[in-house]
This record gives C-alpha cells, structure tokens and sequence, in this order.
C-alpha cells in the first residue's frame, strides 16, 4: 500500500501544484505584471461561469461537478491522504478519493495473495455489505479494505432489509453502504442472491479503455 499511497501523493501535488500555480499567474496577468497566455484567459473564464478550468480537467481526476463542489473534493482528498502520511493506513477508505482506483484496489489483492503464499490470478474480490456509517468502524479487516463514499443511481439501499429499495421521490444518488472489499480464491467465494451493477467514477457512465487496460471510469 506504501507504493499505492506514493503514486497518489504524486499525483495530487501535482494536481495542487497546477491549480495554484495558474491561480498565481491569473492574479499576475490581472494586474498587467505578466502576459496574458491563452491558458490563463481559459482559466479566467472558467471560473467566471463557475466551471472547472480545462487546464486542471488535464492533471485532475475525473468529474464533472461543477467548480465548487470540485474544489470540495479536491480539499477532501488531500486531507485524506495527509491523514494517511501522518497517521499510518485508515480503516475505512473513500473509494473516491483515489485518481487510479484500479492501482488501490490491486495493491490489496496483492497483500492477500502473498500473506497467504496464492496465486494473485486465482484471488479476486468477494463482497460483504457493511452496516452502520463509516465511523463505527474503528478495527481493519483481517484481509481486504473497508470502502465508503459510493452511491446509488435509480435505487437507495434499505438497512433493515439489507437489501436494494426504490429511491425516494426527486433523489437521483442515495448513499451506499459501506462495502468490504474482500479478497479470496474465486473457488471460495460465497453463493447469496446478488445484483451485479457497474460502479463508475462520474455520472458519466462511459469511459476511455487506458493503456493500463482499465477504463478511466
């Protein structure tokens, strides 16, 4: 998880840096201290029409939330993965809060196989839907990760049934539960009645196959 933690960090800053760094320079170009370049006259407007500068949209992670609720997030991120640095690895994970989702969820299937000497292609994840909010959870899984922050799109999920619902009336997202990403051999993996849906990163509901092999979303 150390790499994982690593490659994220990297790519916040980054991230960090870029938003700062033209926040500085448009500052600069307003008052007629340095010239005006075509990506800072994009980012000025952006952010009079309340959008996400493109030239961030380019070092970010995908999202097609307007400019408040991305700066939002963005804070979100960075806090969480700074409470990572100063306090060692969390319980609990916001799934959101990584730019290669795919990297995380691999690293972790990746402890599994080699604490319990397995062949990583014969280990994937079972799936164990946790109850109560994220807070109560205050102990690590013996393997695998706790991960919140997800949510439903044309449904909601009913506690005390354990199982899907029909959304309530004008809400389009209702929060998921927590999930245990739960790695095992495919051969251990428990039978129970299950809904298989697509888990995206955006609304978006498409994405671009990387050349990683994983879609962007």
């Amino acid at each position: 998880m150390n790499t994982v933690l690593t490659q994220e960090l990297g790519r916040v800053n980054t991230l960090l840096i870029v938003i700062r760094n033209s926040l500085v320079n448009l500052g600069k170009a307003v008052k007629g201290l340095v010239l005006m370049s075509e990506d800072l006259d994009r980012v000025g407007k952006a952010l009079y029409d309340g959008k996400v500068p493109p030239p961030w949209l380019k070092k970010s992670f995908p999202s097609l939330k307007p400019l408040g609720s991305y700066l939002r997030e963005v804070i979100e991120r960075a806090t969480f993965f700074k409470r990572w640095v100063d306090h060692g690895i969390p319980v609990t994970f916001p799934l959101y809060a990584f730019f290669f989702t795919q990297a995380f969820l691999t690293g972790s299937k990746q402890n599994f196989a080699r604490s319990h000497k397995i062949e990583i292609d014969k280990v994937d994840f079972d799936y164990t839907v946790l109850d109560g909010e994220e807070a109560e959870w205050s102990t690590k899984p013996a393997d695998g990760v706790y991960c919140f922050g997800m949510h439903l799109d044309g449904c909601a999920w009913a506690p005390a049934q354990h199982s899907l619902c029909e959304s309530e009336p004008k809400v389009l997202y209702a929060p998921a539960p927590g999930i245990h990403f739960e790695p095992a051999q495919v051969k251990d993996f428990k039978e129970y009645n299950h809904f298989s849906c697509p888990l995206y990163k955006t609304a978006d509901r498409r994405g671009i196959l990387s050349t990683t092999g994983h879609s962007t979303n």
